[in-house]
């Protein structure tokens, strides 16, 4: 019997979590299949129930359940409860385990672009699941600096000693070694759309943006034209991927696997 995962999430139409799962169970030799699970906000506290159900084996979870969908897990793991944000999730034998598999998949996005983040100042876009996970990476592997700017300068419990700043603070910031969007701000369809200016980007040296579709989006357009080093989004995607199938089938992927899976998924990227 072939086992069912999917993708968790409210708007999916852009997601190519299908495409690369189903290319990571042809590389494992695995039948399975992967849906798009698309969750109106006001039912997510049915949704484990409902998986439960339908004997899904393992859910990943995107914008904007990351944070949310924890309180309805049977138990979340070390890292899923440090970061505050799940990602992953395992069902077996009736219980629903969150995992954070951004926060790996992060890291191996840096070391294949071969981005240094110790004693380094880094900018973070954003304070959803995805951010915090971003937090705490650069937290774990020596940042010497950090900001995280929010709309609302709102504090979280997961980021209390992070400073909090505002859009009207950054433009008063001179220099910077890593800026990262974790926004969703110039996702397809909005491509035309950029969290902040070509200004703002240039006070950076290298720009890291999680989205991933489209390949290029208009802030990593101003940061080619910066003539600064651009990262997308997506291998941090495969990777974080990749680590999820490792926890549903209990397995290891080679780092060979990873960067295969990476290039077949880059043909179907604009």
């Amino acid at each position: 019997m072939e086992k069912l995962y999917g993708l968790l999430g409210e708007k999916l139409t852009h997601s190519y979590s299908p495409i690369i799962h189903n290319i990571i169970f042809k590389n494992i030799d695995t039948k399975a299949q992967y849906h798009l699970f698309e969750i109106e906000r006001n039912n997510i506290k049915n949704v484990i129930s409902g998986l439960k159900t339908l004997n899904i084996s393992g859910v990943n979870v995107t914008i904007p359940y990351k944070i949310e969908i924890m309180d309805y897990l049977d138990s979340v793991s070390s890292e899923g409860e440090k970061i505050g944000a799940v990602n992953t999730i395992c069902i077996n034998n009736n219980r629903a385990v969150g995992y954070n598999t951004d926060y790996y998949g992060f890291g191996m996005m840096l070391n294949k672009s071969q981005v240094d983040v110790c004693d380094k100042k880094a900018i973070i876009l954003g304070t959803g699941g995805a951010a915090q996970a971003v937090v705490h990476y650069l937290l774990d592997n020596g940042i010497r600096e950090v900001a995280v700017v929010s709309r609302d300068n709102k504090k979280n419990k997961f980021m209390k000693d992070i400073d909090i700043i505002n859009y009207e603070q950054l433009k008063k910031i001179k220099n910077n070694d890593i800026l990262i969007n974790c926004t969703p701000v110039g996702m397809s369809p909005k491509i035309n759309e950029s969290p902040i200016s070509k200004n703002e980007v240039a006070i950076s040296e290298v720009v890291v943006d999680l989205i991933y579709n489209p390949k290029e989006t208009l802030i990593l357009k101003y940061a080619r034209e910066l003539q600064l080093k651009g990262i997308n989004g997506l291998y941090m995607l495969v990777a974080q991927a990749v680590k999820a199938e490792e926890l549903w089938n209990d397995i290891t992927i080679s780092s060979d696997v990873i960067d295969n899976i990476y290039d077949e998924v880059s043909s179907y990227l604009k």
